[in-house]
């Protein structure tokens, strides 16, 4: 197809009114900012669902000028090696759970207090407000953005292939993979458990082997990596809540038009949201569905194990690490803890 010099004329014309370009000229223009986002959950996972329907939008939107490429499942690599691809610029945009993040930015950590966030109207207060703003300020001193609302990842729960969690004793010299994270390293030896640090990429087979004699995950995370298929049981225990930054490397965010930059982030912020609906939707079925595959449950009380965490140091241990003003906006939100 030939394209007119009277033709290029209409479409400048067309753009710089703002006007909506014909098919054919948007199909054929070239993408100005190309970006590259990955993130370690399977493609089915709402996360997945929801960014890569931002990207859609974020392209149509921009008019072909944004193409924000989403992959999932770790195609980019383990959370630790796209978090050093995003510092480097090798990728533009990543989310990463928050206790994970602590590793370059340790107030990240603060989400993540062992038995801290008691239901989601708790978390969403802290996160969409003064907690939040307070982590994202710290993660903008390491040169990263963090866009304004996180996504959910869900309360954790522990899985186990030998035994069923009932108690903190339980606990005793059980062998759990935790992420890499000193926070979640921390508070499993507080059980006298012996937490195992393994990248999200390697858990499935590192349960098959019994390298580990279980992991704590989100109930989805539990569903959507089949770890019904080499865990026999689970113990509801929301031990901690986790959600994921949507982060990106500071000079490709610079990069974008201040016009284009509104529409990014309006339309990842939105995504995040309906992200957290659907999980909250799907919590609802997902203990009936991994227990049709085999999965036992238990519900311990949360209150033997803050005890245990309270008595060992752990609150104590970490109000030091994180600083007054950090645990302040915390406990503004879930209560004392310490």
């Amino acid at each position: 197809m030939s394209i007119t010099r009277r033709s290029l004329v209409k479409v400048a014309a067309a753009s710089t009114l703002g006007v909506a370009l014909p098919a054919r000229f948007a199909m054929a223009q070239q993408a100005e900012f190309t970006y590259k986002y990955g993130n370690n959950l399977p493609p089915a996972h709402p996360l997945n669902i929801r960014t890569k329907e931002m990207a859609e939008k974020v392209k149509a939107e921009t008019n072909g000028r944004v193409d924000i490429q989403v992959f999932p499942a770790s195609q980019l690599g383990s959370d630790t090696d796209m978090l050093s691809q995003l510092r480097a610029g090798g990728i533009e945009f990543m989310t990463l759970s928050g206790l994970i993040l602590a590793t370059l930015v340790p107030h990240a950590a603060i989400s993540g207090i062992g038995f801290a966030f008691s239901d989601y109207p708790t978390v969403w207060k802290a996160m969409d407000g003064d907690l939040g703003a307070y982590i994202r300020g710290q993660i903008g001193k390491a040169n990263l953005v963090a866009m304004d609302r996180i996504f959910d990842n869900g309360f954790r729960q522990v899985t186990s292939g030998t035994r069923q969690i009932k108690s903190p004793d339980d606990l005793k010299g059980f062998k759990i993979r935790v992420p890499v994270s000193p926070l979640w390293t921390s508070m499993f030896k507080s059980f006298d458990a012996a937490p195992v640090g393994i990248n999200a990429s390697e858990l499935y087979t590192a349960l098959q082997t019994r390298v580990v004699d279980g992991q704590e995950n989100a109930l989805t995370g539990v569903m959507a990596l089949k770890m019904y298929e080499v865990q026999k049981f689970c113990a509801l225990t929301n031990h901690m809540w986790d959600g994921f930054w949507f982060l990106g490397n500071r000079r490709a965010w610079e990069r974008l038009p201040t016009n284009l930059r509104e529409i990014v982030a309006r339309n990842i912020n939105a995504a995040a949201l309906a992200e957290r609906t659907d999980l909250a939707e799907q919590a609802e079925s997902m203990q009936k569905e991994l227990a049709s595959k085999g999965m036992t449950f238990s519900a311990p009380k949360p209150d033997a194990f803050r005890e245990k965490l309270r008595a060992g140091g752990f609150y104590a241990e970490w109000k030091g690490k994180l600083g007054d003003e950090a645990w302040g906006l915390l406990e503004r939100s879930a209560g004392k803890l310490g």
